[in-house]
């Protein structure tokens, strides 16, 4: 394994490394306006949220690492500290990428981009109509954490309203995942789209306690069978199967026929262990940990 100490290396060396590492990022396409009244549109992906009350929202317009400059959207909060954060999702990728860049500053980012900018409820900046997600926020700080190329400006927001477009919404009246289609931001040119196949659900082990990885047997946690999920999925069951639940599994057809089958006890216990696998894959995780437990 590499190692690198910030410093050691060129700044947009590390800039690459961190941004090929920490990812996928969401997308804030922010939307700010000077004190001319020129709206500003441009797209972070320093960007998460921090607090649900109040609703906090962090993004940061990074000094350039290049030459050390700083963005208009910086310049502008700190004039006038109020924001529009825009979700971004497939459709309007190519935009998105096309209002990051450079334009002199007075230039208007949503004509160049093609969005089509619309009056905000509380605050001063617009918000982008083809966004599915805007959120209205005041600036309640700005946290400057250097003053060389690269260095972060976190601009700390408070959502004040948030728009949402029914056409992302569930029979539940909440974001459809799929529906919404959210993009993520990779390192170099590289983005990942948030939908289908690359969706997957973890049940989070909240309000109980779980039975954790070491409450299973060495059979089973030193297995070069099953990985590091495998054993997180058994490892996150609230109780160990007990003893009838446990005799009831074994009795499985294809378990049985591999202890009639596979003399050879390391093939049987690789086989046995392989089946668990499977069943694991299925939610049966009760019945794969029975199988592997020794008789």
């Amino acid at each position: 394994m590499k190692s690198y100490i910030p410093g050691e290396i060129p700044v947009m060396e590390m800039m690459a490394l961190l941004q090929g590492a920490i990812a996928p990022r969401p997308i804030a396409l922010v939307s700010t306006i000077d004190m001319d009244g020129n709206p500003n549109l441009s797209p972070f992906s320093f960007f998460n949220i921090f607090g649900i009350n109040p609703p906090i929202l962090v993004f940061s317009p990074s000094r350039r690492g290049r030459d050390n400059t700083t963005k208009h959207t910086y310049e502008n909060v700190k004039i006038i500290p109020e924001v529009v954060i825009n979700l971004v999702n497939y459709e309007m990728v190519h935009q998105i990428n096309l209002a990051s860049a450079e334009f002199e500053k007075g230039v208007n980012e949503f004509i160049k981009a093609g969005f089509t900018q619309i009056k905000s409820d509380l605050v001063k900046p617009f918000r982008v109509k083809e966004s599915p997600v805007q959120i209205e926020c005041i600036v309640r700080q700005v946290i400057e954490t250097g003053n060389e190329g690269g260095a972060g400006n976190l601009v700390i927001c408070e959502g004040k309203k948030v728009h949402v477009s029914e056409n992302i919404l569930n029979s539940k009246g909440i974001i459809d995942q799929n529906k919404a289609g959210w993009i993520g931001r990779m390192g170099e040119n590289y983005y990942c789209h948030a939908v289908g196949n690359s969706l997957f659900e973890v049940p989070k082990p909240l309000n109980r306690a779980s039975i954790g990885i070491d409450s299973l047997p060495e059979e089973i946690r030193n297995s070069h069978v099953f990985t590091g999920n495998d054993l997180g999925l058994m490892g996150n069951m609230v109780e160990f199967p007990d003893a009838q639940t446990i005799h009831e599994n074994q009795k499985d057809e294809t378990c049985l026929l591999i202890l009639k089958t596979e003399k050879d006890a390391v093939s049987r216990k690789e086989k046995l262990h392989l089946y668990a696998k499977e069943l694991l894959k299925k939610g049966e995780i009760a019945k794969a940990i029975s199988i592997c437990i020794s008789r």
